[in-house]
């Protein structure tokens, strides 16, 4: 085949993680955007707000007391989605109709007592309780014989359908592998039996010896836009040495985690003088009991925002019909978030043109 100007021409992108495709149409940044435009947050929170139920001291919607927490506070969610009791049960019909129960446990955890505020605005030692908080609660979660995965995540603003605004995240933790980190599983020891080594460390050092889709990093992590991305300023946190889980990581490692976190959220923040919006989780390995040496843990950051603090991608037509697409290009996008502190509206309207590669 010829080479393909990765900048200039329509093209798939090949997902090793997921197994899955992605179109990218660079040319098309600078169509004119008619639809529907999202209202900008302009009010600052309260530190502490008496209405909030996340706040110290203030009643859940459950009616249950928050206590007057000082740091990170972990509770059990209140409306969980996943119960421990439920007990094991099926239906098949034909192969056609199918169900399982699944058991599971939903818990909340609460980044800081403070109202008003998110991971880009929080001090380093605060962060780093947030991150030995999720090591701790994997690590009692993967004890319970019936949890197999342990998910943490955040939804970040109401864009990305968080329900309240304090500063917090979840943990689900369920009694069978869920299919985004199960599609990662299957890549994964698909790639250490074929090729004896991990999937990840290698796609780091490819990523870190071009740094052009890296946008920050620090001695243990990097923040990288991935070759795949879908959503248009995609991210993947991900650590230089091979490590399954949060448990794993060195005191070091999670300080590190801390800051890189910090770093990109704020570059995030930066890039459109917004608080922006996103979901994040790390992927790690199944708590099934089984060793998974092919495992290296990660974080995904899904940010919708496309081109300005108003205008969002949507995932839909033919995206769900056939498969994802975006214009930006993960190394435009990566320039972008590097630059953020100094972001300038008109560059991602500029046609790009660049390096190529042999497909």
């Amino acid at each position: 085949m010829t080479s393909l100007d990765l900048k200039g021409t329509p093209h798939r992108r090949f997902n090793p993680l997921t197994g899955a495709w992605v179109l990218v149409s660079p040319h098309r940044t600078q169509r004119p955007w008619q639809g529907q435009l999202e209202r900008v947050q302009k009010e600052t929170p309260p530190r502490y707000d008496p209405s909030c139920y996340m706040c110290p001291g203030n009643k859940r919607a459950a009616g249950i007391q928050n206590p007057d927490y000082q740091s990170t506070f972990v509770f059990d969610n209140d409306y969980p989605a996943l119960l421990p009791d439920t007990p094991a049960a099926g239906a098949d019909l034909d192969g056609l109709l199918v169900a399982r129960s699944e058991a599971g446990i939903c818990r909340v955890l609460c980044f800081s007592p403070r109202h008003d505020l998110t991971i880009s605005g929080m001090e380093m030692a605060d962060l780093r309780r947030v991150v030995d908080a999720w090591a701790q609660q994997w690590q009692e979660l993967d004890e319970r014989s019936f949890i197999k995965y342990v998910q943490i995540f955040e939804n970040r603003g109401a864009m990305m359908g968080a329900s309240n605004p304090h500063p917090h995240g979840q943990i689900w933790a369920s009694s069978s592998i869920p299919d985004e980190p199960a599609k990662e599983q299957t890549a994964q020891l698909r790639h250490q039996s074929s090729h004896g080594s991990c999937l990840l460390c290698q796609y780091l050092s490819l990523e870190e010896a071009s740094r052009e889709r890296l946008v920050c990093d620090n001695e243990h992590f990097a923040a990288i836009v991935p070759f795949w991305a879908v959503w248009p300023f995609e991210a993947m946190v991900i650590p230089r040495r091979h490590a399954g889980s949060l448990p794993e990581l060195s005191a070091q490692e999670r300080d590190s985690l801390a800051g890189i976190l910090k770093r990109l959220t704020a570059k995030y923040d930066a890039l459109f003088q917004v608080p922006f919006p996103y979901s994040m989780g790390f992927h790690q390995r199944p708590t099934d009991g089984e060793p998974h040496a092919e495992w290296h843990m990660h974080a995904h950051f899904y940010p919708p925002l496309l081109r300005s603090a108003t205008v969002r991608k949507f995932m839909v037509g033919y995206e769900m019909l056939a498969m994802p697409q975006r214009d930006v290009t993960p190394e435009s996008a990566a320039e972008r978030l590097r630059c953020a502190s100094a972001a300038d509206q008109a560059t991602m309207e500029k046609p790009e043109t660049g390096p190529s590669i042999r497909a």
